[in-house]
C-alpha cells in the first residue's frame, strides 16, 4: 500500500511500525511540545503531497491532532482505537503497539476534514438514536467510533467529528444498525 500524502506521527517508533505497514513518508512531532519548525514542514507537506495525522489515541495524541489542525486545517485523519494501540501488558498506548493490519485498516479509511458549520447532523439527531442522553450513550459512541474510524469521543465531541468529517445522517443511521446487528448477534 503506497500512501501520497504524508503521515504524521508522534515519533521514531510510530515511523518505524508505519514504514512496515505500508509505504510512506512520515513528519514526526516528538511528543507534544510542536515546535514551528515541524508546523512549517506539517504545511509545506499539506501544501505539496497533503497530510495524513495519525496520532496515538490518547490525550497528549488528541493534543497534537488538534495543535495541526488549527494551524494546518485541511489535514486528513486517521484514527485506532485505544484497544488496537494498546501495548502488551498494558504498558502503554500508540501507534507502535498496533498490529500491521490494524495500521493499514485505520490508514485505508480516512478522513478529509471538512468546516463543521456545513455539517448536517444535529444534537437532536444524536438524541435520537441515544447517542447523548441515555445509559449506554458512551459504549454506543465508543462502538459508533470504531465502526466509522473517527475515534473515541464524548457527545459534544461527537456531533463536532460527525460534521466535521461530513458523515451524513444516511451514513450515521447504517453505522448504528450495523451496531444493533452486531450486537443482536452476540445474545
Amino acid at each position: 500500500m503506497k500512501i501520497k500524502e504524508v503521515i504524521v506521527v508522534e515519533g521514531r517508533d510510530d515511523t518505524a511500525k508505519i514504514k512496515r505497514a505500508v509505504d510512506a513518508d512520515t513528519i514526526e512531532t516528538n511528543g507534544s511540545a510542536i515546535d514551528e519548525g515541524v508546523l512549517k514542514r506539517i504545511k509545506h507537506a499539506q501544501e505539496k503531497r497533503g497530510v495524513i495525522i495519525f496520532t496515538d489515541p490518547d490525550y497528549p495524541g488528541e493534543r497534537i491532532r488538534h495543535i495541526i489542525t488549527q494551524h494546518i486545517p485541511d489535514c486528513k485523519h486517521a484514527f485506532l482505537p485505544k484497544q488496537q494501540a494498546r501495548a502488551r501488558r498494558d504498558k502503554g498506548i500508540g501507534i507502535e503497539h498496533a498490529s500491521i493490519t490494524d495500521i493499514q485498516a485505520a490508514l485505508s479509511v480516512v478522513y478529509e476534514l471538512m468546516d463543521e458549520k456545513t455539517g448536517e447532523i444535529s444534537k437532536q439527531d444524536l438524541i435520537d438514536l441515544g447517542l447523548i442522553g441515555s445509559p449506554h450513550s458512551a459504549e454506543l459512541r465508543e462502538k459508533l467510533g470504531m465502526d466509522l474510524n473517527i475515534g473515541k469521543t464524548n457527545g459534544k465531541q461527537l456531533l463536532r467529528r460527525l460534521n466535521m468529517f461530513h458523515i451524513t445522517r444516511r451514513q450515521l443511521a447504517e453505522s448504528i444498525d450495523r451496531i444493533n446487528q452486531e450486537e443482536s448477534h452476540e445474545q
